[in-house]
């Protein structure tokens, strides 16, 4: 196990000596040398998955790793991608993305000239991943890459946006399973109305507990409304409400990213960029509302990557990268935010932590705290 793993919050205070004095609310978990973007979920029992890239960043590999709940140590790595050197990272929205279900679920834009949205799953006692396969079966012209999500009743979810005529008539596609990934049905159309799609930013999906689907994606409506948007559905991705999130003017496309964190009751947290800076908000499926977005405190400027996790108290801990673009690398930020939705006093700031083409994850903890990867 590589030794920076466990480098500690200690450590990370000396480094970058700009830490708040509530840093002891976070774990800070540091990958392995050379890998990137990672992915991370916290199951029932409270075990850490986590999936990571490493390799060349136009044909690498996806690695997988777990901890116990009261380990310092994560378990050895296990290859993700069957065909060597088929996942991509150049970009930073293409990678893998991972999925808690019965099992181990990771999607991930292929590194071939196909556009293939790849799959696989870990066996029953999640000792290997069964050899990846290609779910696109007409849905073509994969760009920014797709997402996938779980709601551990058996429904798997494989979502993308595509097309090849131009961002205007772009779509949201999906294929679902019903038996927790054994078997797919040929992808479906989620928008349901027709907002195109920006061709290479990321989108994310997500799926509650109350088997509530969302998918965040950024439309391209006119070449320039680049807009976020959320999908959600209540059958099982049936149909599909939209719920506009945030407008953004744009004549081109900003490689962005996004995060959601479902909550119970049809409710979901929401991050996404906007013209340089970093946003979070409430959703409720329900009533097709959205509370007021919530900007990242200083200035927006560089600001991409957003991602969020709330704790049992209601705590909601948002990070994201600063200085990042096309092969740069850049500094990882953070804020905490009070039950009330206000930000508390805890923050930080890593300068030059995060390497050309990464990104961070974040997860809460049992005990209130959150573990923050990079």
């Amino acid at each position: 196990m590589d030794a920076m793993r466990t480098w500690s919050t200690g450590w990370a205070l000396l480094l970058a000596g700009v830490l708040s004095a509530g840093a002891d609310q976070l774990e800070l978990i540091h990958l392995p040398t050379g890998s990137l973007q990672p992915q991370a979920a916290l199951d029932s029992s409270g075990v850490l998955h986590l999936l990571y890239f490493k390799g060349k960043p136009a044909n690498g590999d996806l690695f997988y790793e777990r901890r116990p709940p009261g380990a310092e140590a994560f378990s050895p790595p296990l290859q993700v991608n069957s065909q060597p050197n088929s996942a991509l990272a150049v970009g930073t929205i293409r990678g893998g993305h991972l999925a808690l279900g019965q099992r181990v679920h990771v999607a991930w834009m292929g590194a071939g000239t196909e556009g293939e949205m790849c799959y696989t799953r870990s066996d029953a006692p999640g000792q290997r991943f069964e050899p990846q396969r290609n779910l696109i079966h007409t849905a073509y012209g994969l760009d920014g890459g797709g997402s996938l999500a779980a709601d551990g009743a058996g429904q798997v979810y494989v979502s993308w946006h595509a097309g090849s005529k131009g961002e205007d008539t772009r779509r949201v596609w999906m294929a679902r399973s019903a038996d927790e990934g054994q078997t797919f049905a040929a992808e479906t159309r989620a928008n349901p109305i027709e907002t195109g799609a920006c061709g290479c930013c990321g989108m994310r999906a997500a799926a509650g507990r109350d088997g509530t689907l969302y998918l965040l994606y950024r439309a391209a409506t006119g070449g320039t409304h680049r807009d976020m948007h959320l999908l959600f559905s209540a059958d099982q991705g049936g149909s599909f409400g939209d719920l506009p999130v945030h407008p953004w003017e744009i004549n081109a496309c900003p490689m962005s990213s996004a995060a959601l964190t479902p909550l119970p009751g049809g409710q979901t947290l929401l991050a996404w960029e906007t013209a340089g800076q970093v946003y979070w908000a409430r959703a409720d499926q329900r009533t097709g509302t959205l509370s007021p977005p919530m900007p990242a405190p200083g200035e927006g400027k560089g600001r991409k990557h957003p991602v969020l996790a709330i704790n049992a108290r209601g705590q909601v801990l948002l990070a994201w990268t600063e200085g990042t673009g096309w092969n740069q690398g850049g500094a990882l930020a953070w804020q905490l935010y009070e039950a009330d939705g206000k930000p508390g006093p805890e923050q930080g700031h890593l300068p030059e932590a995060i390497p050309v083409w990464s990104s961070v994850a974040v997860v809460a903890k049992p005990d209130g705290r959150f573990a923050l990867i990079y």
